[in-house]
């Protein structure tokens, strides 16, 4: 292998720990030259990294899968890795190594073995929060309401209960998983929220239905940005958010399956003289709890620490694959390495990462994308009902906006990452619900039945941006404790939206909700400028940045990364994704 700069060019040994299932792919790496310019390095990969999508079993046209996978990273030049190295805390630090190399048909393997034991079940857990959080919606089309003598307006305030109590718990959560780690605290959530949701079988009345939705708010918040920050140890930067979308999908199948169970347990109202709803809550809670328990198995400490009694005395990766899983996320972004993962968050590291303004445009978007489609979800199995469809009708009649959900969701989430841009696509989801919040503001009460249903199912069915902000607000952290932080936040963004949300369809307006539709279509509109407005913001301070780095010679360039004060994402050397 030669160099087009020769003089600057050494020799390097790269040893590897073979086994007999890669041996034939790593007989060719067995010395690589190494030169002094990362760019021209020729021991590291030709191209970029490229997607690798799930349906790709022999991975992406046009790649040798036997050729070098390892990316261009600060760890390639000697005068910027001494700025980006692992801390000393870091779980994994054992197997950093910067001259590590290894193959895209690895890298391929490794990915399919992460999104089978790690990401799948990922996405159970977040199926059964769903089960749990989502069937008091199925309890209303099996007179919910009417069996606890509980009007519209106690639904709300329940509803308004859980959200506020989930909002309040996300950052402590957040920093409880960060002390104890996510493999002890998810699984331990779990547990708990599912003990108080089959306990909804007892419901008595207005009381045991605030304090029910009180305690799951509070068991069940955090969940979503704890699973985040987990995901986060295990993909890059350009693997997270279609990982997310995977995550969120689990959702909307979760919202499909207890469909079929809902329709299925509603059929036993009478059994042992008890109301369907009842039932409901019973067996879906006991699902939960049986995910809960199993997590504490499945549920990794680290990349490096899979071995256990559970999982196997080896564990689920060998060395070298623990070498790749370590080296390629710390190569993608160095700042994954500067913490140890149950290494708290003080006081004074929560201010900076609260206070970090550069991410309060992403928290702007939680708070307002999703009240404009809110309210028509939330009240879906009502106003079907409304509109003389019956329980078992209305039971089976969210399907198709979740399986519509679930496609435009994944293709949202792939063409941002394709195209790299994530505000355009935000704006985009918008504007598809916005002429059908029109068409359902200008539907009467003569209006067919069918016609009302069609135009909901499309507007639920409008492509979900929420993966693609939730890897939006890690990667702009770009700090482990920031990253922690900032995810939780965005999550209380968008349960404080959802408080909103709760009280824009009122009991006066129904079934028509006229005045609540035509707030949604404001808000809508809105939307659209916001997105425009945060691509922007970055947009201006990139070149900010530009300015001030570019003004810099090489030599001052060393000096400020070596004694700056500045940290993640205020870094002059780092730009923000839009």
């Amino acid at each position: 292998m030669s160099s087009n700069s020769a003089d600057a060019e050494k020799a390097v040994d790269f040893h590897v720990t073979e086994s007999a299932e890669s041996r034939s792919s790593l007989e060719k790496l067995d010395r690589f030259t190494v030169t002094s310019d990362s760019a021209s390095d020729s021991s590291l990969a030709k191209h970029g990294r490229k997607q690798f999508f799930f349906w790709q079993v022999k991975g992406p046209s046009g790649i040798d899968l036997d050729s070098i996978a390892t990316q261009n990273s600060v760890f390639d030049d000697p005068a910027l890795a001494k700025h980006y190295q692992p801390c000393a805390e870091y779980e994994n630090l054992h197997r950093f190594d910067p001259s590590f190399r290894w193959t895209w048909r690895e890298e391929l393997a490794l990915l399919r073995k992460l999104d089978l034991r790690v990401m799948a079940f990922v996405g159970l857990m977040f199926g059964a929060l769903q089960l749990d959080r989502g069937n008091i919606s199925q309890a209303n089309a099996d007179n919910f309401l009417t069996d606890l003598h509980l009007s519209t307006n106690d639904f709300n305030n329940g509803n308004t209960i859980f959200t506020v109590c989930f909002l309040l718990s996300e950052l402590p959560s957040q920093l409880i998983s960060k002390k104890l780690g996510p493999d002890r605290w998810v699984p331990t959530q779990m547990v708990l929220w599912s003990i108080v949701a089959f306990s909804q079988f007892w419901l008595t009345g207005r009381s045991t239905f605030y304090a029910t939705r009180a305690l799951l708010g509070i068991l069940q918040g955090g969940f979503i940005a704890d699973c985040t920050l987990y995901l986060s140890y295990f993909y890059t930067a350009s693997e997270l958010p279609v990982r997310l979308a995977y995550f969120w999908a689990s959702d909307t199948l979760a919202n499909v399956i207890a469909s079929f169970l809902g329709f299925g347990i509603l059929h036993m109202r009478g059994v042992k003289g008890f109301a369907g709803w009842r039932w409901l809550f019973l067996i879906e809670g006991l699902i939960t709890l049986i995910v809960g328990i199993v997590a504490y198995g499945l549920m990794l400490p680290a990349p490096t620490k899979s071995a256990s009694w559970f999982r196997g005395k080896k564990g689920w990766f060998s060395e070298r694959e623990e070498l790749i899983l370590v080296n390629r996320v710390l190569r993608d972004d160095p700042s994954k390495g500067d913490m140890h993962n149950r290494q708290p968050i003080n006081w004074n590291k929560l201010w900076l990462s609260i206070s970090d303004y550069d991410i309060w445009p992403i928290y702007i978007i939680g708070f307002t994308f999703g009240m404009s489609t809110g309210p028509v979800g939330t009240y879906l199995s009502l106003t079907l009902r409304s509109i003389g469809f019956s329980t078992f009708q209305t039971t089976l009649m969210g399907l198709p906006n979740q399986f519509g959900g679930l496609l435009t969701m994944l293709a949202v989430t792939y063409s941002s990452q394709r195209f790299n841009e994530r505000s355009l696509h935000g704006m985009l989801a918008q504007l598809w619900v916005l002429p059908n919040l029109i068409a359902l503001h200008s539907f009467s009460r003569q209006t067919n039945k069918w016609s009302k249903y069609a135009v909901t199912t499309i507007l639920l069915s409008h492509p979900s941006t929420h993966a693609v902000q939730v890897a939006w607000t890690s990667r702009n952290s770009n700090s482990v404790r920031s990253r922690t932080v900032s995810s939780a936040v965005y999550n209380m963004a968008c349960q404080l939206g959802g408080i909103i949300s709760n009280y824009i369809y009122r009991s006066d307006d129904a079934p028509l909700y006229k005045r609540g539709n035509q707030d949604l279509i404001a808000i809508c509109c809105m939307n659209v400028f916001i997105y425009l407005g945060v691509k922007g913001y970055y947009i201006l301070r990139n070149r900010s940045r530009d300015r001030k780095w570019n003004a810099l010679s090489k030599e001052e360039q060393e000096v400020y990364l070596a004694t700056t004060n500045d940290k993640g994402n205020k870094k002059l050397d780092f730009r923000f994704a839009h």
